[in-house]
């Protein structure tokens, strides 16, 4: 996949681009330890779901259907991957970018972006609201569009 036909970008609850730093270095060392300890011998990790509290996450997710589907489709993954260096994205720097934070956990990152002049959109909801809450979340993503590019 080329990112050449790249015309902006949206980053919904995530992080920022961290050149040079892998995600094990931008997170609080207690909760690097966690994930670490999270690893099986082989050096894989339990899909995310298992990360939290069965009752943690039936309050992300109340509906059971929607909840088991969810977790079937949470692969394993190496804890390499979260401890490999990020390199520069191309162009990011340059394009439009806007923020959607869904939850509380984010906030420093949307107010980085604020920082960058970006368009932020702030819902009072959850880190799953994607899923739970689709048609709002698409909203505040079509109107952050719209902000982007005028």
């Amino acid at each position: 996949m080329s990112l050449d036909n790249v015309r902006g970008y949206i980053f919904v609850d995530a992080g920022l681009p961290t050149p040079g730093l892998s995600w094990m270095e931008t997170i609080p060392d207690e909760l690097a330890a966690q994930v670490r300890d999270m690893a099986d011998g082989d050096g894989w990790l339990p899909p995310w779901p298992e990360w939290w509290s069965s009752d943690e996450l039936a309050e992300l997710l109340p509906d059971r259907v929607l909840r088991a589907r969810f977790v079937a489709c949470c692969p394993r993954l190496p804890l390499t991957m979260f401890e490999e260096v990020h390199t520069e994205a191309p162009r990011w720097r340059h394009a439009p970018a806007a923020y959607l934070e869904l939850s509380a956990a984010y906030q420093d990152q949307a107010a980085q972006a604020r920082a960058l002049g970006w368009p932020v959109a702030e819902l009072e909801s959850h880190h799953l609201a994607l899923l739970t809450d689709p048609d709002v979340v698409v909203s505040s993503l079509l109107t952050l569009l719209g902000q982007m590019h005028q």
